[in-house]
């Protein structure tokens, strides 16, 4: 026999009452009208209504939504065993059990004639351009002999590179086609975190797939990236996607979708673009001369934490770090040295290091602009002549200080460091003058994270010429107090703050 839910919650209110009689309580009926002790709280207006529809944004950018499959002749010069598996010129199958040690026969004479092997790719693009100007990544079509542009309607044409760009990961290509849907390009430097975006292209090959997401991060720094502040969004990306646009619900291009983070090979959940801002200035310039003209000045800079500000004397954690400056370079001339702190370059801030490369990059060549740095606890400007980044000079090797006899290891205990003069083969291979390479550090030093083969070559802005100085130097260090020493690790100059351990009072006897 079923029940309704009405006539079961009736039966247990009955029971409830019965059972509180029995008892010998009073059961009393609550009213239903609010006590006006309680006052009403109002409901607050939600942030966000509903969810956004985006058939329209689909129907009508997609159509300039583009697939772009490339074709490239690998010349594979591996020798090739004959007599083995089956086919003639096959590898030879046992390969791996010999890397391994174990005998096993070998075939016949090697075939050492090389064979063309052709690889396929895919990526995405969209149109920029009615007259037939696509827009796609730099990495999507490097080293390709063969391009195909597919349009939506399936039309396919042989694509030319007009230009492409490595450092920004933009290219532009050509297709032989007039009376082509375009995309609306909007801004990027509007697009605000939490908005919603869209990202349509080919992942795996699948045509025209729609993805949405928000915009999780602007101005993302990756390794080796460092041209580009990349929108970070959680829109699923995967390979394929590579060169397609990433629209805002107006349907406006907002980025150039060109990296994912991942440990499986696809989409995790974190997805980088090209900021299309950026990337139309590259545009701009590729359709003009097939190529980028960036800016240099010649420093190699590193980020600050919170013990070089202090070392350096700023009130905060910001600017770019000069480790080092190229011989001769538009820095050097203009007198900016190694322990310079780059605040502003030709009036824009440098929050990060990171930021100094892109700000210089855009930088016209040849231009002259001032340059704000941090020295000595105070704010400096220098005029720097801005040169072109392909026009950098190789260097030559610097004249070096050797004493001969300066051989001797010496320990500057209370640190942990132990050091001795560099000998001239390595000063030579480092290109410096004078240096300690360190033979152990511990306590303090290893703290810092200092190396055995590490090579100091200064304290600060300033040189180190001997082991005395150096000791000297590092013995005014009050106790708690930090030290900047400017060191060589392999090819690379960094600052790295070391801390004098506190002092240790006597034991009552």
């Amino acid at each position: 026999m079923k029940y309704s839910l009405l006539t079961a919650t009736l039966m247990a209110m009955a029971l409830s009452a019965c059972t509180e009689a029995a008892s010998g309580q009073t059961a009393t009926v609550a009213p239903a009208v609010a006590s006006s002790a309680a006052p009403a709280v109002a409901a607050s207006a939600p942030l966000v209504v509903g969810l956004p529809d985006f058939t329209g944004l689909v129907e009508k950018e997609g159509k300039a939504v583009v697939n772009i499959s490339t074709t490239q002749v690998i010349h594979n010069n591996r020798p090739q065993i004959q007599g083995f598996g089956g086919d003639e010129g096959g590898d030879d199958p046992f390969e791996l059990f010999r890397r391994f040690g174990f005998p096993v026969p070998r075939g016949q004479a090697p075939n050492q004639q090389p064979r063309e092997q052709k690889a396929h790719s895919l990526g995405s693009g969209f149109i920029v351009g009615a007259d037939g100007y696509v827009l796609t990544n730099a990495h999507v079509i490097a080293n390709a002999e063969e391009i195909i542009v597919k349009l939506n309607d399936k039309r396919e044409f042989k694509a030319k590179v007009i230009g492409s760009d490595a450092r920004s990961d933009v290219a532009v290509l050509k297709i032989n086609a007039k009376d082509l849907p375009t995309a609306d390009i909007g801004s990027s430097a509007k697009l605000k975190v939490g908005e919603w975006v869209v990202a349509i292209g080919s992942p795996f090959g699948l045509e025209n797939t729609v993805t949405a997401g928000i915009v999780s991060a602007k101005g993302r720094n990756l390794p080796d990236d460092n041209y580009v502040p990349f929108i970070q969004t959680d829109a699923a990306v995967n390979p394929g996607n590579s060169g397609g646009p990433l629209f805002n619900v107006r349907g406006e291009v907002v980025g150039i979708n060109s990296q994912i983070y991942s440990q499986s090979g696809g989409y995790m959940g974190l997805s980088f673009s090209i900021p299309i801002d950026n990337a139309m200035a590259i545009v701009e310039q590729l359709r003009a001369t097939g190529k980028v003209a960036r800016g240099r000045i010649g420093v190699v800079i590193q980020g600050m934490n919170d013990d070089l500000a202090h070392d350096f004397g700023l009130d905060e954690r910001r600017g770019a770090l000069v480790s080092s400056v190229e011989a001769d370079s538009p820095a050097g001339k203009a007198g900016i040295k190694a322990g310079d702190v780059i605040l502003k370059f030709n009036g824009q801030p440098v929050e990060e290091s990171a930021d100094l490369p892109r700000i210089v990059g855009e930088t016209k060549p040849g231009s002259k602009v001032p340059v704000e740095v941090w020295r000595d606890h105070a704010s400096k400007t220098f005029d720097v002549a801005v040169a072109e980044l392909e026009a950098a000079a190789t260097g030559r090797s610097a004249e070096r200080e050797y004493h001969k006899g300066e051989d001797k290891e010496s320990s500057i205990a209370h640190l942990g460091l132990s050091v001795r003069p560099a000998d001239a083969q390595l000063l030579d291979k480092l290109k410096i003058k004078y240096g300690l390479q360190i033979t152990s550090a511990n306590g303090a030093a290893d703290e810092a994270g200092l190396q055995a083969g590490d090579v100091i070559i200064g304290v600060g802005v300033e040189d180190v010429k001997s082991v005395s100085q150096l000791s000297d130097t590092l013995a005014k260090v009050k106790p708690g107090h930090t030290a900047a020493l400017r060191i060589r690790r392999g090819e690379n100059t960094l600052f790295v703050s070391i801390k004098a351990p506190e002092a240790v009072g006597k034991a009552d006897e």
